[in-house]
């Protein structure tokens, strides 16, 4: 293991956490820029469907923190793969996000 293992090991905890409060939908709270929203924006928004999505990126990326900290995963592959694994989960979230995926559907 590295040295550092037990520092991977809290922060993939703490990730793996925030996205269990997630799941539940009632993660809101953070979600940056989602908070920061007015009342009026946020209500066109689907925020139990939106917290979950956010639940379901931060797993991979969880396990991709606890992994790194084994000794024996310390190749340059490994970093390569993981982090364009994070950069594909980051890029699907902002174009979910930006799109109309989470949006409330209208009833006029």
């Amino acid at each position: 293991m590295s040295p550092y293992f037990w520092l991977h090991a809290v922060n993939g905890g703490w990730l793996i956490i925030v996205s269990l409060i997630m799941l539940t939908g009632r993660g809101s709270f953070l979600l940056a820029g989602y908070n920061l929203m007015s009342e009026n924006k946020k209500s066109q928004y689907d925020t139990p469907a939106l917290c979950k999505f956010m639940g379901k990126i931060l797993i991979p990326i969880a396990i991709l923190v606890i992994i790194s900290g084994f000794e024996a995963l310390q190749v340059l592959w490994f970093w390569i793969v993981g982090s364009a694994i994070i950069v594909v989960l980051l890029v699907f979230y902002v174009v979910s996000f930006y799109g109309n995926r989470f949006k409330k559907e209208e009833n006029t």
